[in-house]
């Protein structure tokens, strides 16, 4: 498809496309800003099906997620992530993330992202090695784990990106705002308990306090080893236990994950720096970031036989390296999306270039679509995610168009995304409310209005 082309209309009308949202009465949050967006965005799109798609998906984290309050006179929200009811550090921010440009036009839609940030900074201080939790102390089916679980907590896989999600929204939130009220004593608690836990987890003093076994004829959901996981040599990285799919790592030195908390920690001291007086924490987090970046050119790339100089998906600090990626976020497709590398890093583009071919193991091609999926919902599954990512990332506005009409094909009639579905067959797909996938897609429409209207016109 040539630059300039737009994606085809339809033949059926608007009225061939009802809504799939929740009517107004049953919606959990309405933002008056998200509505008036969605009007005008809507307007602006040629395609009733892509129209449509972006109605119903843009608002699903507000429409079926979210459960709004107080607490201690602060607001606090509790995120779903639609068809399992707990909340996961990662998921919770990425559901809410594209709200964000629009909280300074709606003090109501500001509040319940406060509430995320705070409800979040409980969370990490009740244990910040957990990477989902109940909305109180109920206890869950994964209690049995063999780790330290608590009843507030839904699972407790360790997951380096957990961490960086919470500084991600509340670092978001405050340059989007300028409202630093979330920066209280127990979110600077909550701070130094993240740093002190990347700190354990570089493994220069031993394993650290964690520990993981599952029960499970699925060997990725456990840790070998007695539940520390594979071997790594003390480099400065940071040893995570899973990735973002939940599933345990190969190498547990997780690369795409330690560029995101580079990121991340710039982020904290640019916070302490400004709004706190705590210059030496502020120092302490870049350079932890700094020793993070120095390990992470000496030991992420490798070469390739046919791509030369790649970013690794993991490695071990022994000279091992996995050549692959995985379609959840942080993935290395999604590396310039949180502002982990430049969209133009000649590395980047050579491990792009990797991913997005059947060189990558977890990259699918088949008689409904092609695109990137990992080992979590099993081979031959594409992930929206992944084409989502891939749109956000690119600097094509061809490529861009190609996924906006593999997205719009593969919804299977159901007018929302889902987890993965079969390269062959759409309608054979995971996880019909998945919120993420959902609002994600959203921010794509809404990133390719504002950059590239022609391809919605």
């Amino acid at each position: 498809m040539s630059a300039s082309a737009a994606l085809p209309l339809s033949l059926a009308a608007d009225e061939a496309y009802p809504s799939r949202r929740p009517a107004p009465d049953k919606r959990k949050f309405v933002s008056e800003a998200v509505e008036a967006k969605i009007a005008e965005v809507k307007r602006s799109i040629a395609n009733p099906e892509l129209g449509w798609l972006f109605e119903n998906c843009f608002p699903n984290t507000l429409d079926t997620t979210v459960q709004v309050g107080t607490l201690d006179g602060q607001p606090d929200t509790f995120v779903i992530t639609g068809d399992i009811n707990a909340m996961w550090l990662r998921d919770s921010t990425a559901q809410v993330w594209p709200y964000l440009p629009l909280s300074k036009h709606d003090t109501k839609l500001k509040n319940l992202l406060a509430g995320v940030i705070r409800r979040q900074t409980r969370c990490v201080l009740i244990d910040p090695y957990a990477n989902a939790f109940n909305f109180g102390p109920t206890g869950s089916e994964w209690s049995k784990d063999r780790t330290k679980m608590k009843p507030e907590l839904h699972e407790r896989k360790w997951e380096i990106d957990s961490l960086c999600y919470t500084l991600r929204l509340a670092h978001g939130y405050w340059k989007t705002t300028g409202d630093a009220g979330c920066f209280d004593r127990k979110w600077q608690e909550a701070a130094a308990l993240i740093v002190r836990t990347f700190r354990e987890q570089q493994r220069f003093h031993g394993p650290g306090p964690y520990s993981f076994q599952r029960l499970t004829e699925v060997p990725s959901d456990s840790l070998p080893l007695s539940g520390y996981g594979n071997p790594t040599r003390p480099c400065g990285l940071i040893h995570s236990g899973f990735r973002p799919s939940d599933d345990a790592c190969v190498y547990p030195y997780l690369v795409p994950s330690n560029f995101f908390a580079a990121t991340s920690l710039e982020q904290l001291a640019e916070i302490f720096e400004a709004e706190l007086p705590n210059k030496a924490f502020a120092a302490e987090c870049r350079a932890l970031s700094a020793q993070l970046r120095e390990a992470l050119g000496k030991y992420a790339t490798g070469h390739h036989q046919k791509y030369g100089e790649v970013y690794a998906y993991e490695v071990d600090g022994y000279g091992n390296h996995l050549f692959m990626d995985d379609s959840n976020i942080p993935s290395l497709l999604a590396m310039p999306y949180l502002d982990s590398c430049s969209a133009n890093d000649p590395v980047y583009r050579n491990t792009r270039a990797f991913v997005l071919s059947l060189d990558n193991p977890y990259y699918f091609r088949g008689k409904a679509a092609e695109g990137a999926g990992g080992p979590h919902a099993g081979l031959g599954m594409i992930w929206p995610l992944a084409i989502t990512v891939r749109a956000l990332t690119s600097l094509s506005e061809s490529e861009i168009a190609d996924c906006l009409k593999t997205l719009k094909a593969t919804h299977a009639g159901t007018g929302f995304m889902h987890e993965a579905f079969s390269k062959d067959d759409a309608k054979n797909y995971t996880r019909p409310w998945f919120a993420w996938a959902n609002t994600l897609f959203g921010e794509l429409i809404l990133n390719v209005h504002q950059n590239h209207p022609r391809l919605l016109s």
